[in-house]
C-alpha cells in the first residue's frame, strides 16, 4: 500500500498496552496537556472483554474521548480507544476497523496499528509501549523508527506486567525509557516547545 497524499500531517501518539495498562494510561494522561495538537490512540489488546476505557479515561483529560468506529476521522486534541476483537488501521485520515487477524494466542493489534501508521500517516509518530504480557508492538518499532517516529517504553520497574516494555526495549529501537508520568510530559515537550518548560517537573525513578 502506498502512502496516501491526502493523509493528515498532525502528530499521532499510539499508546499500546494490556495487563496493567490502565494504571499507565491514567498516569500518562494526567501529565499530558490537552492542547498539543496531537491525536492520541489507545490500543489495549483485548480479545473478548468489552473495553471500558472510553468511560474511565475522560476523568483524566479535558480532551474528548471516543470509542473508535469504522471510518471515524482522526482529529487533533482527541483521544481514541480501540474496540475489542478488532484490528485497527488508518487510511486517508480515517480509522479502519477489521476483524482481528489473530483471534487465538496473544493478540498483535498494537503491532498491526503501528505498522499501518508507519505506512499511511505523514505526520509525526510517537509509539508508546506500556505494561502488558507478551511482546505486542515490538515487531513494528523498526518501521516506526524508519518513518521518523519517536519510540518510548515504560520503565519496566514501574509496570505491573513488564513483558511488553521489556520486549520493546530488547528490539533496540526504543528512544526513551520512562515512567508513565514522564512519558506524557516528554512527548508534549517534543511536539510543542511551549510545553517544554514542564519537562523535568516530574521526578523519574531512573
Amino acid at each position: 500500500m502506498t502512502r496516501s497524499v491526502s493523509a493528515r500531517t498532525f502528530p499521532v501518539v499510539c499508546v499500546g498496552g494490556s495487563a496493567g495498562g490502565l494504571d499507565a494510561y491514567i498516569r500518562f494522561l494526567d501529565h499530558f496537556p490537552p492542547d498539543t495538537g496531537a491525536a492520541l490512540v489507545f490500543v489495549n489488546h483485548l480479545r473478548a472483554t468489552t473495553t471500558l476505557l472510553h468511560e474511565i479515561l475522560p476523568a483524566h483529560t479535558k480532551m474528548p474521548v471516543a470509542l473508535i468506529r469504522n471510518e471515524l476521522k482522526l482529529r487533533v486534541n482527541h483521544v481514541y480507544i480501540i474496540p475489542p476483537q478488532r484490528d485497527l488501521h488508518v487510511w486517508k485520515g480515517d480509522f479502519r476497523l477489521e476483524p482481528i487477524s489473530k483471534p487465538r494466542g496473544w493478540p498483535d493489534t498494537i503491532t498491526v496499528f503501528l505498522k499501518s501508521l508507519a505506512e499511511n500517516w505523514d505526520g509525526r509518530l510517537f509509539a508508546v509501549i506500556v505494561s502488558g504480557y507478551d511482546g505486542d508492538g515490538a515487531d513494528a518499532l523498526e518501521a516506526i523508527h524508519h518513518a521518523g517516529g519517536v519510540i518510548i517504553a515504560q520503565q519496566p520497574d514501574t509496570a505491573s506486567q513488564p513483558d511488553m516494555p521489556e520486549s520493546a526495549i530488547a528490539s533496540g529501537w526504543v528512544d526513551f525509557i520512562l515512567p508513565p508520568e514522564q512519558i506524557g510530559v516528554r512527548i508534549s515537550s517534543l511536539i510543542s516547545p511551549r510545553h517544554a518548560r514542564g519537562w523535568g517537573a516530574v521526578k523519574t525513578h531512573v
